[in-house]
């Protein structure tokens, strides 16, 4: 008997019955994959921060990088492969925009996508960036990287947008709303991409595009793949934390959001109920990493990530780049070099040739605050668009939304204090102008001092409402402001703000020559009425804004005029574009570039940026007082207090007569 049960025991081993418990009688097997996961690149193709300090092969404190990541992704999908384990890779949205490499989509690639393509990314969603040319590139971008046939490597999401019938998007089918990934170990994962509220808002301009409520949308979805028998679904979501988790409170079943938008470096999921909520930072310098496991007989999902399995992974100079990616970098690269050799004119053939050497980094930090950058942004547009038109420039402004990163030198012995023209368009080389180049065109315009101060009251109440993106950097001018005066009231329903027009609590203009003093007697104080002209200089995405604030809020009125005084159309402010004299437009990015390459020469023959712009030289300064409101509100309360007050007294009076004897007659 003994023999016959140990002979049993042998063929049910040899046959493969599990030896795992959990596959035992009473107890169901649990399915494993992983999911890695990146967001907010920002075209950052290459290792930066500063990009001069990158070495192949070499260890070097440059950070991100695709050939990079490409290699970490290859190492754990290897590690993962002898497990036996599934690997999904996604990405969260604006993986194009801002950096130079996003240039090249208005030259005809899709660099950004086709590397991701090649890198094997299972699905990416579209965010906000993606915009940053109009929906009409972003359609030829798509074109241009292989869809919709693309879609059989790399699926492009975008679940609640909604282009017109006859748009490329919609037509070609460019985007798709869903996907289902069948994985080797069985399992089935629903995905689907959205935009969010406040990456909708932060749009340059969309166009035709509409975005429909991201809430109603997800239900939609999730119901849509558990129909199709999803066992695990999740959301890649350009949304930010807070909206992920209002996203997670609102919409049962998704089991995993991955999102992205508010750059934040999730080092552990957050859970919101059962939905787990990840986010790889920004700029490539992170690669998620979620380990999962699936309970097929519960159908929930965990975590379980060891301590060796950390939920980010840094991207640097551990890891080789991935020769294939590289070699793939390396072309863009040189397409890149010739598209800038073409904007300059030859001035510059190279993304990384030196403009400029400076000891510090030029930051754009903290928020709504005067930063180093933003003086030597606002500077460089006023000397060098002073340098075009032959006129005194009296002031020039930027938006810290066009600001989007600080200037970083070189750190090691090879680069050390170098600047190359990569970190500078990288800064400032958002947008695109009439002409169709990369880059806001610097805009000429005349205002009264009254519309000066208007222009600083509008400041102060989109930056309190909207946020840093709104916060305006300036030049040869110095103001004050009370944040707490901002707005007045918010009319509801239509949660439309009424300023109070009393935010700004002095205003002062630079009347001398050169870089604006923190302190001396050159200024002049800018009252309220002031009818005189002044030359102001700013971004031509600033100049269409500000007529259009006018139209809401008409208490701050403001009518871009030329040097003549006389207004300007709103179909006619590219009138007042500043141009080369072949018509090319001066962009805010090539006015940085002339203005580096412009200061004193240094000892090591190169131009060197001046210790002013290591700190900040008090052009804008906060004044925290009791809000006006507040002092409104107490006067107010005050009055009606003193009514309450007399009126009890009258009536205590009148009713003590009333009921107390009355008093005894005099003897």
């Amino acid at each position: 008997m003994l023999l016959i049960l140990t002979t049993v025991l042998v063929v049910a081993l040899l046959l493969g019955v599990p030896r795992d418990p959990r596959s035992c009688a009473g107890e169901t097997e649990e399915l494993y994959f992983c999911v890695l996961h990146t967001n907010d690149m920002h075209s950052e193709v290459i290792p930066h921060s500063p990009a001069v300090d990158y070495r192949a092969g070499e260890e070097n404190p440059a950070i991100g990088g695709f050939a990079r990541l490409a290699a970490a992704v290859d190492e754990i999908r290897e590690n993962k492969r002898e497990e036996g384990q599934p690997v999904l890779l996604f990405d969260a949205g604006d993986f194009l925009g801002a950096g130079p490499f996003a240039w090249l989509a208005l030259d005809g690639y899709a660099a950004e996508l086709t590397i991701m393509q090649e890198m094997g990314y299972d699905a990416v969603t579209i965010g906000n960036h993606e915009y940053d040319y109009q929906a009409d590139i972003l359609a030829q971008y798509l074109l241009q990287a292989g869809y919709p046939e693309a879609h059989e490597k790399t699926l492009v999401l975008a679940s609640n947008t909604e282009a017109p019938a006859d748009h490329p998007l919609a037509a070609q089918n460019l985007y798709r709303k869903t996907a289902m990934f069948e994985l080797e170990n069985g399992l089935r994962v629903g995905v689907f991409g959205l935009i969010g509220e406040d990456a909708i808002l932060s749009m340059g301009e969309a166009g035709d595009m509409q975005f429909l409520d991201q809430y109603e949308t997800a239900r939609q979805m999730v119901d849509e793949l558990k129909e199709e028998g999803a066992d695990v679904i999740m959301a890649l979501s350009h949304s930010g934390v807070d909206e992920d988790k209002e996203l997670a409170r609102e919409v049962h079943d998704i089991d995993i959001i991955i999102g992205g938008h508010s750059h934040t470096a999730l080092h552990e999921p957050v859970l919101e109920g059962t939905t787990i909520i990840v986010q790889a930072g920004s700029l490539g310098m992170y690669l998620g990493r979620l380990e999962l496991g699936y309970d097929s007989s519960t159908g929930e999902v965990r975590v379980h990530n060891e301590e060796d399995d950390p939920f980010l992974i840094s991207i640097d100079s551990s890891f080789a780049c991935d020769p294939e990616i590289d070699a793939l970098v390396q072309q863009y690269t040189l397409s890149l070099n010739d598209y800038i050799k073409e904007m300059t004119d030859g001035e510059f053939d190279n993304i990384m040739s030196t403009v400029a050497s400076s000891n510090f980094a030029l930051s754009n930090m903290p928020p709504l605050s005067e930063t180093a950058l933003g003086n030597f942004v606002t500077d460089a547009m006023r000397f060098v668009a002073q340098e075009f038109t032959g006129k005194k420039v009296d002031i020039a402004a930027e938006a810290n939304g066009n600001i989007r990163n600080n200037i970083f030198p070189g750190t090691v012995e090879y680069s050390l204090g170098n600047i190359s023209f990569y970190e500078i368009a990288e800064a400032v080389g958002v947008g695109r102008g009439l002409d169709g180049r990369p880059g806001c065109p610097v805009a000429s315009v005349y205002l009264t001092g009254e519309e000066i101060r208007r222009v600083l009251e509008i400041t102060v109440l989109l930056q309190e409402i909207m946020g840093d993106s709104y916060f305006l950097h300036f030049s040869g001018l110095r103001y004050s402001y009370n944040p707490a005066n901002a707005v007045l009231l918010t009319i509801p329903f239509v949660n439309l703000p009424i300023p109070t027009t009393r935010a700004v609590t002095g205003v002062e203009v630079y009347t001398g020559d050169g870089i604006q003093p923190e302190n001396g007697e050159e200024y002049i104080s800018l009252k309220g009425g002031d009818e005189e002209l002044y030359h102001l200089v700013t971004d031509g995405y600033l100049l269409l804004y500000l007529p259009l604030v006018t139209d809401i809020l008409p208490q701050l009125g403001i009518v871009p005029k030329n040097a003549d005084g006389e207004p300007v159309p709103m179909d006619r402010l590219d009138q007042l574009i500043i141009r080369h004299a072949d018509g090319r437009e001066l962009k805010v990015w090539e006015a940085v570039v002339i203005y580096a390459a412009a200061q004193p020469v240094g000892t090591g023959g190169v131009p060197q940026i001046p210790d002013y712009y290591a700190g900040v030289a008090g052009r804008v300064t906060r004044v925290w007082t009791f809000p006006l409101l507040g002092w409104l509100l107490l006067i107010l309360a005050a009055i009606v207090g003193g009514i309450i007050y007399l009126v009890l007294r009258r009536r205590k009076r009148r009713i003590l007569r009333n009921t107390m004897p009355a008093r005894p007659a005099a003897n």
